[in-house]
């Protein structure tokens, strides 16, 4: 009879942990009006303004603003979830609490990085119930999965922002220099309207934001991106991302909390 090894407990035990931050991380923020409900609602209620009424039934607009709108739902609980709640509890001595016990280290990032994921996956469904049933928007199965797998690690890059933001300003100011990144960013990557509708100056700007990048990836499945290729755009996030955490590492460990 096979008896369990003390590494599979501890292996257990940690993941466990994260699972348990994970979870309560999600309730907490879900039970918190101001977070939730405009995560959840304003991407759904942007796509059904522009993405199905202006779009008069084209299905085509109707997929395209699908997959922009995605990208912009997700930056959304990245950002939020980490830049003002990071910088809320920092404010109010929780992360020297947490520097106090016996913790795991990650466990805190983890649990918002999940918790991020979950509400990405909530509003990607939101939007793709929309699409389908009032949109017009025929996509394959592995379109629709693809476009999925691409809404949910797009959030990864703004988590990493949204970190470095927590931790560099209080919380007063947490809400509004997130607002200040995240509404001209969205725009000035064509997540609200096509690049080509954009001044020609602020077009050729849109490849410095992580969110363009990451929404000609989500436009590269249903086939109306600009062109370039997939690993440009890859390569491009996955260094924001890097370079986002090891700003988030470095302040981190110069962060006089209370």
């Amino acid at each position: 009879m096979n008896t369990p090894t003390l590494s599979s407990n501890l292996s257990y035990s940690v993941w466990s942990v994260y699972a348990t931050e994970a979870r309560l991380e999600f309730i907490r923020m879900l039970r918190m009006p101001m977070f939730a409900l405009p995560a959840l609602l304003f991407p759904a209620m942007f796509y059904s303004l522009f993405g199905l009424l202006m779009a008069r039934g084209k299905g085509g607009v109707s997929a395209y603003m699908l997959a922009t709108y995605c990208i912009f739902g997700v930056m959304g609980p990245g950002l939020f979830g980490f830049g003002v709640s990071v910088a809320v509890e920092k404010d109010r001595g929780w992360l020297t609490w947490r520097r106090a016990v016996p913790a795991l280290p990650g466990a805190y990032f983890v649990s918002k990085m999940i918790m991020a994921m979950i509400f990405a996956f909530i509003i990607f469904l939101e939007l793709a119930v929309l699409a389908a049933t009032l949109g017009g928007v025929h996509l394959e199965a592995s379109q629709w999965s693809q476009l999925m797998l691409v809404s949910l690690l797009s959030s990864l890059p703004f988590c990493a922002l949204g970190l470095v933001i927590g931790i560099l300003v209080n919380a007063q100011a947490a809400p509004a220099v997130v607002n200040f990144i995240y509404l001209p960013m969205a725009f000035l990557s064509g997540l609200w309207l096509p690049i080509s509708l954009l001044p020609q100056f602020l077009g050729k700007l849109a490849p410095i934001w992580p969110s363009y990048h990451a929404a000609q990836i989500a436009l590269k499945v249903i086939g109306a991106d600009l062109g370039a290729p997939l690993w440009h755009h890859i390569a491009y996030l996955v260094m924001f991302t890097l370079a986002m955490a090891w700003l988030a590492v470095m302040f981190w460990s110069r962060m006089k909390v209370k």
